[in-house]
């Protein structure tokens, strides 16, 4: 997991020119993220970024309808925090981690939710902590209960409100996202329509009226 830096990331077309050259280097991000998760003895890692073939509608679709199932089934997700310096107490009044973009952006939301294992790296890519030691700092700066964090209590068991109360300080770059980032937290499958704008989130909230009778949903616009 990490926040996407505006100037791009290695996409998955040129991660492929990669696997036929040897000239070719991937950036500095993959790189160490793959190298962090071969310490930890894994043999694969996935990168949303260079991952998904974002020029396939079809297979963006596909990957986005499935994501929170892949960041729950994953057996620990990497979350690399680009903003926070390794040097600090996560905890402290003013730390870089309270104040971190990850925990503003909106796709991130799901990222945070559904893995049970997370590992938070510094901008040099040393653990600042993990998901469940940090947990209740986690609670605090997200307004997320704790027994959401370590995966304790199903989402199900909380209101439409409340799960879009999560969401509400968060920040999307493409409008349709708002709502796409969405779809797991409301275990919804939708078709994604990129240049549809707000009427994303109008279906999105009629698919979740369709599935979970609760009223709630009507406060959010």
């Amino acid at each position: 997991s990490h926040v996407w830096n505006v100037e791009g990331e290695q996409s998955y077309s040129s991660t492929r020119e990669i696997q036929r050259s040897v000239h070719q280097q991937m950036s500095e991000k993959i790189r160490r993220a793959c190298a962090v998760a071969r310490a930890h003895g894994y043999r694969y890692i996935w990168v949303d970024s260079c991952c998904i073939d974002k020029t396939s509608s079809a297979e963006l679709s596909e990957a986005i309808n499935s994501m929170f199932a892949w960041y729950r089934n994953a057996s620990v997700c990497y979350a690399f925090l680009a903003d926070v310096r390794s040097n600090q107490n996560p905890r402290a009044h003013r730390s870089d981690f309270r104040q971190t973009r990850w925990f503003t952006r909106g796709w991130t939301l799901q990222e945070l939710v559904a893995p049970e294992a997370i590992v938070f790296l510094s901008q040099d890519w040393q653990v600042i902590g993990t998901k469940s030691s940090l947990a209740s700092l986690i609670s605090l700066i997200t307004t997320i209960p704790t027994s959401v964090l370590l995966c304790t209590v199903p989402l199900r068991d909380f209101s439409v409100a409340r799960r879009m109360s999560w969401a509400s300080n968060r920040r999307t770059t493409r409008v349709e996202d708002e709502a796409y980032s969405l779809l797991g937290i409301f275990d919804i499958n939708m078709s994604t329509l990129y240049g549809e704008g707000r009427r994303a989130f109008t279906r999105l909230q009629e698919k979740i009226l369709k599935r979970i009778p609760d009223q709630t949903l009507l406060a959010w616009g």
